[in-house]
C-alpha cells in the first residue's frame, strides 16, 4: 500500500504515489544520537518552517514548482514573521532524513514536505524522539502517524465520496476493473467496504495485468457477470494514457457510459481528460477545479510556466503555517494546533488533520465533459462530523 497536495506519478499521482520513486526494503534508520539543535526563531524574531523538497533528482521538477508555490503562498499570506527554508530531500528516504537533520540543527519549528511516502516514514522515528511536527505533501495513508501528518488528497476517501454520490443517485450496484497493483487492489478494497456501508452490493471485480494482453478477456468477464437489473456503477481506477485502452475494451465487452455509470478516482483529475471521448460522463471526485484554476492563472503570470498538479500542496502548506503562527505569540505547531478540528480552508478546499497523522478533505465530484469538467456535486463547506 505503500505506492502512494499541493497526488495527487504523473496522472497517477497527481494523486495515486505522488510520483513514489522506487522503494528500498528497508526504510533508513536514523542515527540514535541526538543532532545539536537550533533555534526555532531567527535573530530576527521569525519563525522557521522548513521545506523538504526533491530539488535534485528525477522529481526536482515538481520539488521546484512547489518551492515557488510556497514563496508565492508566502507573500500572499503577508506571512512576515516566517522564514522559509527548502532543504533538498532529493528522491531517496535516506536523503529526506538527511535534510530534516539539518533542518534540526539550523533549527526549525516546522517541516513541510517530504513529497514521498518512504521519506515520510523514515522521519517517523525522529519526529517521536522529540523533533519537528512533520506535515508531508505524500497522499499515502498508512505514512500518517502521529506527529508525521499527510497532506497529500489520499486516493481512499475519492472512492468514498463518490460512492456516496453514487448512492443519492438512486445507484446501489457496483463494480470494479481495476489493474492488478497494490494501488488497483486498495482502491477495489474501498469500494467494497463503502458499497456494503451504504446499502450497495459488489456484483463483480476485475483485475488485470496492466501491462498484458488480457484486458478484453477480462471486461467481457465484468460484462457477464454483471448483468442483472439496477443501475450499476463500474469504477476504473486507472490514469491516462492507459486509460483509453481499459475504456476501450470495457466498451468493446458492452460496457460504456451509455449504459452504465463509470466511475474514476483522482488520477483522472488531470488536464484535459475531456479528451478521452469513452470516458466523457463518467464521475470523479477532486478538489473543486474553480479555485485551483485561479491559483494557476497567479502562479502563470509570476513564473511564466503552469504549475504541476501538485503544487497547491505546498501553496496550503505554508498558507496552514502563517495561520499557525499567528494562534499565539511565538506560535503553536503543536500536534493540539494541526488537528484543529475545524480544518482548514486552502486552494483544494477545506481540509483537517486527524489524530491518526491521516487528513480528511472535502472533495467536489466532476463530471468528464469535452470541455473541462462540470462539478455535480460541490464540495461540503464544513466537516460535519467530529475528528475521530
Amino acid at each position: 500500500m505503500r505506492q502512494s497536495l499541493f497526488a495527487l506519478a504523473t496522472a497517477a499521482l497527481l494523486l495515486a504515489a505522488c510520483a513514489e520513486p522506487p522503494k528500498t526494503s528497508t526504510p533508513a534508520t536514523p542515527v540514535t544520537t541526538k543532532p545539536s539543535i537550533g533555534s526555532p526563531v531567527t535573530a530576527s524574531g521569525k519563525t522557521r518552517i522548513a521545506l523538504l523538497l526533491p530539488l535534485t533528482g528525477r522529481a526536482a521538477p515538481i520539488g521546484q514548482s512547489l518551492q515557488q508555490a510556497a514563496e508565492m503562498a508566502l507573500f500572499d499570506a503577508g506571512a512576515k514573521d516566517l522564514a522559509l527554508a527548502a532543504y533538498d530531500s532529493g528522491d531517496s528516504a535516506e536523503s529526506a532524513v538527511e535534510a530534516y537533520r539539518r533542518a534540526r540543527t539550523e533549527g526549525v519549528a516546522l517541516v513541510l514536505g517530504p513529497l514521498f511516502g518512504t521519506s515520510a516514514t523514515a522521519l517517523a522515528p525522529l519526529v517521536a524522539q522529540g523533533g519537528a511536527n512533520v506535515v508531508s505533501f505524500s497522499n499515502d495513508e498508512q505514512v500518517g502517524q502521529r506527529g508525521v501528518w499527510i497532506m497529500g488528497i489520499a486516493a481512499p476517501p475519492q472512492v468514498r465520496r463518490v460512492v456516496d454520490y453514487s448512492v443519492e443517485q438512486g445507484i446501489r450496484r457496483f463494480a470494479a476493473f481495476a489493474p492488478r497493483t497494490s494501488y488497483g487492489q486498495q482502491m477495489v478494497q474501498t469500494l467494497e467496504s463503502e458499497a456494503v456501508r451504504r446499502g450497495g452490493t459488489v456484483a463483480a471485480v476485475e483485475l488485470f495485468d496492466p501491462g498484458g494482453s488480457e484486458l478484453f478477456p477480462a471486461a467481457r468477464r465484468l460484462a457477464d457477470a454483471t448483468q442483472g437489473e439496477g443501475r450499476l456503477a463500474v469504477l476504473v481506477p486507472v490514469a491516462p494514457p492507459g486509460l483509453s485502452s481499459v475504456l476501450a475494451a470495457l466498451t468493446a465487452a458492452g460496457i460504456d457510459s451509455k449504459n452504465v455509470q463509470l466511475v474514476g478516482t483522482g488520477v483522472w483529475d488531470v488536464p484535459n481528460i475531456g479528451s478521452e471521448p469513452l470516458a466523457r460522463g463518467a464521475w470523479y471526485a477532486a478538489p473543486d477545479p474553480a479555485k485551483r484554476a485561479d491559483f494557476e492563472r497567479r502562479f502563470l503570470a509570476t513564473y511564466g510556466r503552469p504549475p504541476h498538479r501538485l503544487a497547491t500542496l505546498a501553496y496550503d502548506g505554508v498558507a496552514l503555517a502563517a495561520q499557525l503562527a499567528r494562534l499565539k505569540p511565538g506560535g503553536d505547531f503543536s500536534a493540539e494546533a494541526i488537528t484543529n478540528p475545524n480544518g482548514w480552508s486552502g486552494v483544494d478546499g477545506i481540509f483537517r488533520f486527524l489524530p491518526n497523522g491521516r487528513s480528511e478533505r472535502a472533495l467536489a465530484v466532476i463530471a468528464v465533459q469535452a470541455g473541462p469538467g462540470t462539478v455535480v456535486s460541490p464540495a461540503p463547506t464544513g466537516f460535519a462530523t467530529p475528528v475521530n
